[in-house]
């Protein structure tokens, strides 16, 4: 694979995890936009890249054959849009807009450009994720008939903690379940096969005030800043049924103290029931009426997927990181089959999933208004 002509988007912990991700699949990268010209020199600086551009119109004309967008919310559409429209294949951070339409917009632009896009629902790429998608699919785990789950973070507990998410004009008007309960339904959705049709939620704010100073995303650094109205949620509940009229529950919290990073989802079969911990994601919880068994990962056994995203020996931990390497990977492979070389790898999310979680999320704040069932746009 060609070594591919990268800029990034945003210094701050996702950003560098793209950048590591980025030079580990063999990408040359050109350079970063920061915050503020004068960050963006910072930036280039301690990561030893050339290029410290000023402004979105500096990127979109630099040789920069993939621009990964990893800046605030509100941030995404514009700049995604500008990019496709020149040219340039676009890995973005979630969410893909702050809106419905906007996301669905970008999606519309991402088709009419023909340009790679993909958007980094990483989970996916953890292979007992993909070891338990393979499982559910077969005759063997018997039909679905039950969903359920939960994504718990505790980064927000402090009352003194901040950060640009909590600001809907930055981080859109959700706020735990568009930044992680987007994360639960995408994998849901992929790893069953269904989707989600029809849902009623509820929403809780409870830390009503936050510092107005911004944080960085998941520290735990206290502001003394003037206290702000929360507009956004801290956690969100949802019950649902799915196209195939299968019940299904989420609870999604950013309150939960101890749970770091906890996304856990069940699929319940006739036959047997699969449960995969991404704070375990070595291993894969399968269930059957005569008891319960746990697999671990290893690139000798299992569906062909989970051989193909193991990268290191059985026993050895795959964490997040690797994970994450895996999506840009095969990102990098998608615009190589652009280019006409291989084949697109299976399972990699574009900015049509981007757009349907948007509809998700966007189903879950109607209903929470309006205390009602409401389909999935």
């Amino acid at each position: 694979m060609a070594a591919k002509k990268v800029a990034i988007l945003g210094a701050g912990m996702i950003g560098d995890v793209h950048r590591r991700a980025a030079m580990l699949a063999g990408a040359q990268i050109l350079g970063v936009m920061a915050s503020s010209p004068k960050r963006s020199r910072e930036v280039a600086e301690a990561w030893g890249v050339e290029q410290a551009y000023g402004s979105i119109d500096e990127v979109t004309e630099s040789k920069a054959e993939v621009v990964h967008i990893c800046t605030p919310n509100a941030s995404h559409v514009p700049y995604a849009v500008a990019l496709m429209q020149a040219g340039k294949h676009v890995l973005c951070e979630k969410p893909l807009g702050v809106s419905l339409e906007d996301a669905q917009y970008a999606a519309k632009v991402a088709e009419d450009a023909g340009v790679v896009n993909t958007i980094p629902f990483a989970y996916r790429f953890h292979p007992m994720a993909r070891e338990m998608r393979a499982r559910v699919q077969t005759e063997e785990f018997g039909a679905i008939n039950l969903m359920h789950g939960s994504y718990l973070q505790d980064w927000l507990l402090n009352p003194k903690a901040t950060s640009w998410r909590v600001d809907p004009k930055e981080g859109g008007p959700s706020r735990a379940f568009g930044d992680i309960g987007s994360h639960w339904c995408d994998l849901l959705e992929w790893v069953s096969g269904d989707r989600i049709g029809r849902l009623v939620a509820t929403t809780s704010i409870t830390i009503k005030q936050r510092p107005a100073a911004t944080a960085a995303s998941f520290s735990a650094v206290e502001s003394d800043a003037p206290l702000v109205d929360v507009e956004t949620e801290d956690s969100a509940l949802i019950l649902f049924r799915t196209a195939n009229d299968i019940a299904g529950s989420a609870v999604i919290s950013q309150l939960s103290a101890g749970r770091k990073n906890r996304l856990w989802i069940e699929v319940d079969g006739m036959h047997q029931s699969a449960a995969f911990d991404q704070e375990l994601p070595e291993q894969l919880w399968l269930g059957t009426e005569a008891g319960a068994q746990l697999l671990v990962r290893d690139p000798t056994q299992g569906s062909a997927e989970q051989r193909r995203l193991s990268k290191l020996p059985a026993g050895h931990a795959q964490g997040y990181a690797q994970c994450f390497e895996n999506y840009v990977a095969d990102s990098y492979a998608a615009v190589e089959a652009h280019d006409g070389k291989g084949q697109v790898p299976e399972g990699l999310p574009t900015f049509a999933d981007g757009a349907r979680a948007a509809a998700i999320c966007d189903a879950m704040l109607r209903s929470a208004a309006s205390k009602e069932w409401v389909s999935v746009g």
